[in-house]
């Protein structure tokens, strides 16, 4: 019996409303409207809630879900021996309309944490750049006047400009992970190129190596920006916009991998064309997130 009907209906739930910090209001939300028939039960389910909200509004909270991710991965020691062939690096977000850029489009903090790394890793190895990233979401396409400068240029603009780094691919259709796999692969194997250098952060690496490892690339993990090991003084447990999105990232990418893997077992699908056979799934599993 396939799940596939349950999977559409739980792809409809709004991503906002299950993660931090929505979900846990939720939870509060719940436990006022049950106070006034069960006011114990109200009580508790209002209390776990806001208790979750304070310890996941601090950095330290958030670790919990950011260090088992970032444990699946490790920083690259030696790139110039990974025998990779290009470096590939992954689009995030953007700050759109930049008035000191002349109203154009440029990478946010995180996508610019990403291209720092891709910078430094061309100029140890020498390898040619793909850039990875279109304007829409995960299943919807960008407005048509939103289409021509896309998130991989922006990124590529800032590696040539401000690193004085060359880009030889952009790849500018992605709406998510699976597609910048699918649609990066394919560019690179038109080159003859199977083996690449993957940059993204810690947190999103376990998901992004399988996507890639599924379009039949052969990856070496880049990792950058660890969180998870940062300092942990008593600063660390006080409530702060940055502790919101280390939870919430972390729990995206959690409930991500979650996803992929049931709706595998579920469909038989993967994040896109797979070039490898099913068989192996596992040792993806085993080499992206130390399975």
């Amino acid at each position: 019996m396939s799940i596939q009907p349950l999977l559409d209906l739980i792809n409809l739930v709004p991503r906002d409303l299950i993660l931090p910090p929505a979900n846990l209001f939720l939870v509060m939300l719940a436990g006022l409207l049950l106070w006034r028939r069960w006011p114990r039960l109200g009580r508790s389910v209002a209390g776990t809630g806001l208790a979750a909200l304070f310890l996941l509004s601090s950095t330290a909270g958030a670790r919990f879900f950011v260090a088992p991710l970032e444990a699946m991965t490790a920083p690259l020691a030696a790139p110039e021996q990974a025998g990779a062939e290009a470096i590939v690096v992954l689009a995030s977000g953007r700050l759109r309309h930049a008035p000191e850029y002349g109203g154009l489009d440029i990478p946010d903090y995180v996508a610019l944490g990403r291209v720092r790394y891709a910078a430094h890793l061309q100029r140890r190895t020498g390898l040619p750049i793909l850039v990875s990233g279109g304007n829409g979401a995960s299943g919807i396409d960008p407005a048509p006047d939103d289409r021509a400068y896309s998130k991989a240029h922006a990124m590529a603009a800032a590696l040539r400009e401000d690193f004085g780094v060359p880009v030889k691919w952009i790849e500018p259709r992605s709406r998510d992970t699976g597609e910048n796999a699918a649609y990066s692969a394919a560019m690179l194997r038109a080159d003859g190129i199977h083996r690449i250098l993957l940059v993204t952060d810690a947190m999103h690496m376990p998901r992004s190596c399988a996507a890639f490892e599924r379009a039949g690339m052969d990856v070496v993990a880049a990792p950058t920006m660890f969180f998870g090991r940062q300092s942990q003084g008593f600063g660390a447990w006080i409530p702060s916009p940055e502790g919101v999105r280390r939870a919430r990232y972390a729990m995206y990418e959690l409930l991500g991998l979650a996803w992929y893997r049931l709706r595998s077992a579920g469909t038989g699908a993967t994040d896109g064309p797979a070039t490898k056979p099913p068989g192996k799934q596992a040792s993806i599993e085993t080499k992206c997130c130390g399975e």
